[in-house]
């Protein structure tokens, strides 16, 4: 099955297609419903934590429809939101499985409010641009790209979302969180006086891997083991590292303009663990010379970091999930209550949605942020400085040939000085050919 990503071009047309025949979708029709119909794209475990999340957000929100490429992901997914009683139980009419999930929920009759996107980030910009263009308003998963492609047909939807009025918040919840935003508001006061530099963490051990079975075709092995190809995941710099570099984004209100970046693979080396790196190291430059130095490792028995540590003048912030705190200057550390952000995120996205808060749109943002950590990424795997522009405006495109259960290459690992710079087809963009 070829099965070629939505380009700019075609969702642009797209969804002005949808939008003289649909209006706002039913975007337009949530703002006065009583309760708000919610769809699941991705039903693995984060997809079906996100859709138990908004659950816990609003009693009056149900899981309508709910699409995954796997049935056995699909059907674990189902009994689990079941447990949440008649609000996460889904009939069997309503659930599908298949490449095309993503389009054919939109056609089941659901009078799908807004859509969870939470598949691996390689399918993100085309899932969002289907919703947009459908009017639908979206909460997705970070990171919403795993390529320059994709981000900028982000980007795109972002803006398309804007003009119909659809709201989209993406899954950075430390932008959700209290004790992140009374940090932040302390330093947009000034209290720390003006950011000079920092560093950013995201360092741990190994996560999960699905040992390879007989029946699986390499396509499927990959995808079953997503976080271990680049072209699923992004890497872990940009699948899990981006959250600590969104808030260094956030806090210093930019995104990078250079990198500088080293890194590979040591301990992490067999065939199961694809062809991703096992740490990261990246000097990002931000305008008016501010350097913050960014780190990232899954690898077990090392010690273990992550947080945030933003320098000022006046005083040093540092963060975590869960705390905040001025480590030197101005005398001040979170202690009030501190909702869980995962949960508060679905009910600003709600609040949005119903015109009941401030109108949320986060798509440009995390574009951002996403870009940021593949601006660095591609820097540890060329072994070369690069800078925002160039990064931006790569034609880089990671997606396979075909999406089809068969044959599939595991790209070669990037060797830092030799894979190029301005890498343009999978899989060679790792493979330094």
């Amino acid at each position: 099955m070829t099965y070629p990503r939505i380009d700019r071009r075609t969702f642009v047309a797209t969804a002005a297609a949808a939008g003289a025949t649909l209006a706002l979708g039913s975007g337009a029709r949530a703002a006065n419903r009583k309760e708000l119909r919610i769809a699941l794209v991705g039903c693995g475990g984060r997809g079906t934590g996100a859709a138990m999340n908004a659950l816990e957000a609003d009693q009056a929100v149900r899981i309508v429809a709910m699409g995954d490429l796997f049935p056995d992901r699909l059907a674990s997914s189902r009994t689990h939101l079941a447990k949440a009683g008649d609000r996460g139980t889904i009939s069997d009419e309503f659930s599908i499985s298949g490449w095309d999930a993503y389009t054919r929920i939109h056609e089941l009759g659901a009078d799908i409010d807004y859509i969870i996107l939470a598949t691996p980030p390689h399918f993100r910009p085309s899932h969002l641009a289907e919703a947009i263009a459908r009017g639908c308003h979206v909460f997705m998963e970070k990171p919403v790209a795993v390529d320059p492609t994709g981000i900028r047909l982000v980007a795109e939807a972002g803006a398309q979302a804007d003009a119909r009025g659809l709201s989209i918040v993406a899954g950075t919840q430390r932008r959700h969180e209290r004790c992140y935003l009374d940090m932040m508001d302390r330093i947009r006061n000034g209290q720390i006086g003006e950011i000079v530099g920092g560093r950013c963490h995201w360092n741990m051990g190994g996560l999960w891997k699905r040992p390879r079975q007989e029946q699986w075709s390499d396509m499927e092995w990959q995808l079953r083991n997503w976080l271990y190809f680049t072209w699923l995941s992004g890497d872990h710099i940009v699948e899990q590292h981006i959250h600590n570099i969104d808030v260094m984004n956030w806090a210093i209100g930019s995104h990078p303009i250079a990198a500088r970046g080293m890194g590979g693979r040591e301990v992490r080396d067999s065939d199961d663990y694809g062809h991703i790196f096992d740490h990261h190291a990246v000097e990002f430059e931000y305008p008016s010379g501010v350097i913050v130095s960014s780190y990232c490792r899954q690898i077990d028995g090392c010690h273990n970091l992550v947080a945030e540590r933003i320098v000022g003048t006046k005083g040093v912030a540092e963060s975590s999930s869960g705390r905040a705190a001025f480590t030197s200057g101005p005398s001040w550390r979170f202690e009030g209550e501190n909702p869980n952000p995962y949960i508060v995120e679905h009910q600003n996205l709600i609040a949005s949605i119903r015109g009941a808060g401030t109108y949320l749109n986060e798509a440009q943002r995390v574009a951002e942020s996403t870009m940021s950590a593949i601006m660095g990424r591609i820097s540890c795997y060329s072994g070369k400085e690069l800078t925002w522009d160039d990064a931006w405006n790569m034609d880089l495109d990671l997606s396979p040939q075909a999406y089809a259960f068969g044959p599939l290459a595991t790209p070669m690992v990037a060797v830092p000085g030799t894979t190029p710079h301005g890498e343009t087809h999978w899989p060679t963009m790792a493979a330094g050919a």
